[in-house]
């Protein structure tokens, strides 16, 4: 994930505490600090950083999106990306998406502006499920479902994949929750069996739920779901502790 640096006056400016060139006077004037260190003028910032001005926490508003990506829309906050996913979404505040979807393939993707919560939501220690329905070229039998569940040897990357959930939705569609966020993992693995995935929708991610978003609208995440998503989150981060885990991140 692409973490973004932030001007100190542009970060100030958004969260409503004055205009940029406010901002500037009060880094001038040695009232601001970052993560206890006076700020000084042109220093950026990441999410997540604790900034204050005369002793008070500037307090950047949390949000998180649910966005139905259409085929064809690159998940990149990278401008100059052509189609990238923040032009589409011509968000008023600065966001990032947390993890990839791919370009060919639909369905929900997560943009946040907090890089702690988008950093973990990513980690692969924590095995997040994140669920697609996906559809083949030809009909597939019973072992197909089997050696998909078991996991499949991408000898492309070298990797054999985690053990996971498969059931069938038609002759040709199956429903597949993954723990892990290899890069084009489903397609690699129907291409190692001998099929072509035809259409890749991405219908989960932890608690979140694509449910009847149009493709190319956006919704806040509710506080409900805002809370069910830290708490899971702080599960798997205290496990992770317990067990002393090295750090790892979904691509």
């Amino acid at each position: 994930m692409e973490t973004e640096f932030i001007r100190i006056n542009k970060f100030l400016s958004e969260a409503g505490v004055c205009s940029r060139r406010g901002a500037d006077r009060l880094v001038e004037e040695g009232r601001v600090t970052i993560d206890g260190k006076v700020a000084v003028l042109g220093d950026q910032i990441l999410p997540g950083q604790k900034v204050l001005v005369d002793g008070r926490e500037v307090q950047d508003e949390k949000i998180l999106l649910a966005f139905h990506k259409p085929k064809g829309i690159v998940c990149t906050a990278e401008k100059r990306e052509k189609n990238n996913i923040i032009d589409y979404l011509h968000y008023p505040k600065r966001i990032y998406p947390v993890g990839r979807l791919d370009k060919d393939s639909e369905g929900l993707i997560l943009l946040t502006n907090d890089g702690e919560l988008g950093n973990e939501i990513l980690r692969a220690r924590n095995f997040h499920e994140k669920e697609y329905l996906v559809t083949v070229d030809q009909p597939f039998n019973a072992a197909f479902l089997k050696k998909m569940r078991e996991g499949v040897e991408l000898k492309e990357l070298g990797v054999t994949t985690r053990p996971c959930k498969v059931e069938a939705a038609g002759a040709k569609a199956f429903r597949i929750i993954l723990t892990q966020g290899l890069n084009r993992q489903i397609r690699r693995m129907c291409a190692e069996l001998g099929y072509r995935v035809v259409t890749l929708k991405r219908v989960r991610i932890m608690n979140i739920h694509l449910g009847k978003l149009n493709t190319g609208d956006f919704r806040r995440a509710t506080p409900q779901e805002l809370e069910e998503l830290e708490w899971q989150l702080e599960q798997a981060r205290m496990e992770r502790e317990e067990a002393d885990l090295p750090e790892e991140q979904d691509e």
